[in-house]
């Protein structure tokens, strides 16, 4: 680094660029976050299901995604599919990956809230009356949902991150933003540098907004004083 000289001019003169690209990171993980954890709620009862077959079929997604890398299931989505004629553009192929990929993370995270719901408590309501959906909804999802989201805020965030191998196949946000500048600024430590500054804002402003959600969403654990993320 002896003699480098900073030159920000041509990072800055591009910072739109970078912007664009950041709204676009949390667009495909605000994708993951609401369909990817709607899929994972579902797999977690298939993988608490009476039947065998649910279970398996859950257990072995769950498996797949959670030992692969998500550049591969990102190579397969967009390389694989239009083999069997499912074609997509890099930004739609990208969210589906990152759906996939949140929503088997998610399912385990999702299970073992609701595994831990004491049986008891699903004996009372169904003495109480309570139909099948009112237990699950209102005794069992919101209870496990509210233990395990610290746990979910962290995974989310790791996928914000990880998000950034979605260049590889073109599709537009923060890192395939920051190669383009690099490309054609050369000065790759400027821009990687801002880049990285940027992910860290992301990151910091992602926690918080979702512990707000979790504040509205689950006021006995505000009342508690517990905390809504995982520092």
């Amino acid at each position: 680094m002896s003699g480098y000289i900073f030159q920000f001019g041509a990072v800055w003169a591009n910072l739109p660029l970078l912007l664009i690209g950041a709204v676009h990171t949390v667009l495909f993980s605000a994708a993951a976050l609401v369909v990817g954890l709607t899929v994972g709620i579902g797999l977690a009862l298939m993988r608490g299901a009476r039947g065998a077959t649910p279970r398996l079929l859950a257990g072995a997604y769950v498996e797949f995604i959670r030992n692969t890398p998500l550049l591969i299931q990102l190579f397969i989505v967009f390389f694989g599919l239009p083999s069997a004629g499912i074609r997509l553009n890099p930004d739609q192929a990208a969210a589906l990956a990152l759906v996939l990929n949140f929503s088997a993370y998610s399912a385990e995270i999702v299970r073992a809230g609701v595994e831990a719901v004491p049986r008891g408590q699903i004996e009372a309501a169904d003495a109480l009356g309570m139909t099948r959906w009112e237990v699950l909804r209102h005794v069992v999802l919101l209870p496990a949902i509210e233990q395990v989201y610290p746990a979910l805020v962290s995974q989310l965030t790791l996928l914000m991150l990880g998000s950034a191998v979605v260049s590889a196949i073109g599709a537009d946000e923060l890192t395939s933003a920051a190669n383009y500048i690099q490309s054609q600024t050369f000065r790759s430590f400027e821009v990687y540098l801002v880049t990285t500054a940027i992910y860290i804002g992301l990151t910091v402003l992602f926690r918080a907004g979702l512990g707000q959600v979790a504040r509205l969403a689950f006021p006995r654990r505000r009342t508690l004083g517990l905390s809504f993320v995982t520092r």
